[in-house]
């Protein structure tokens, strides 16, 4: 099937066909929702679709990240896509592939990218909560008595950009001489966006936790850190379950996220979510390519 370039009368079409995949399909969304089918911010794409809009969907970011939701392309659909993502950069680097785990290897398999070197190359676990099913028992723990969840303004922004370049270090692999520069935009980010909470537990502070992607009713977590000598003590869990309840309060009905790990996964289910489909992430490594980022909007 045939790719073709999204219509601006077609916007309403695709969200709706993203929305049926709304857990691999965050950034897609929320990238829609910020620069509709085009623009100059970095996040903003090139949207096409194979056929009709229920039939695929896939944008490139203008900093060079390719977004997928495309449950039904074949190979020869994925070839096709790499040469129109290529001529669209003309030259510059891809700097990543982001989609549900099944597409995302299809499309490195059919395209040969799964042979380029990577900064990260990732299948992580989805899980899926209503937020009418938040377990709060967790927060009832002698070790959590007088916890306190705050914006992360009320923190030292030098500990958030040390914590978030720790978080970029170990789960992103970006190399130590980047990771305080691309942390610092990070938290600047999340400051003006107002996404992000941290965890105050009597004089210390425990651990962050945030939404890196938020729509009306749902939103995805990303960036929760603890640091080393405070985990193993639950505060990463407790402040998530209090951020969810902050945003059911406001009327979200549904939370996604993708793990890193068996431990996290065990962590998100104690507080109610269930496995769902797994999301992958692949940022590639050229030679000329900048830090790499945690997929955000």
């Amino acid at each position: 099937m045939t790719w073709r370039p999204a219509q601006p009368d077609e916007q309403r079409a695709i969200e709706a066909f993203l929305s049926r995949h709304v857990a691999s399909s965050m950034f897609l969304l929320t990238n829609l929702r910020d620069h509709g089918l085009s623009g100059t911010a970095p996040k903003a794409m090139k949207v096409w679709l194979r056929g009709a809009p229920n039939n695929g969907v896939a944008g490139l970011t203008n900093d060079g990240t390719l977004l997928v939701q495309a449950p039904m392309a074949t190979d020869a659909d994925w070839r096709s896509m790499q040469a129109l993502v290529e001529a669209q950069l003309a030259g510059r680097p891809q700097t990543g592939v982001l989609g549900a785990t099944d597409q995302l290897r299809r499309y490195l398999a059919a395209t040969g990218l799964a042979a380029r070197a990577t900064r990260l190359n990732r299948d992580e676990p989805g899980l899926a909560l209503d937020l009418g099913d938040l377990d709060l028992t967790c927060l009832s723990r002698p070790a959590l008595a007088g916890a306190v969840l705050m914006p992360i303004s009320a923190a030292p922004r030098p500990m958030l950009v040390q914590w978030r370049a720790a978080y970029h270090q170990e789960v992103l692999g970006t190399p130590a001489a980047e990771a305080v520069a691309v942390a610092s935009a990070d938290i600047d980010s999340y400051l003006l966006r107002d996404s992000h909470r941290i965890l105050s537990v009597g004089p210390k502070w425990a651990a962050m936790t945030g939404f890196n992607a938020q729509l009306p009713g749902v939103v995805q977590i990303g960036g929760v850190y603890t640091p080393p000598d405070m985990r193993g003590r639950g505060y990463a869990r407790a402040a998530l379950a209090l951020h969810l309840q902050e945003a059911a309060r406001k009327g979200t009905e549904k939370a996604v996220l993708f793990a890193a790990g068996d431990a996290a996964v065990r962590a998100y289910q104690a507080i109610g979510f269930r496995q769902i489909e797994g999301y992958s992430l692949v940022l590639f490594d050229p030679s000329n390519a900048t830090a790499a980022k945690e997929p955000s909007t």
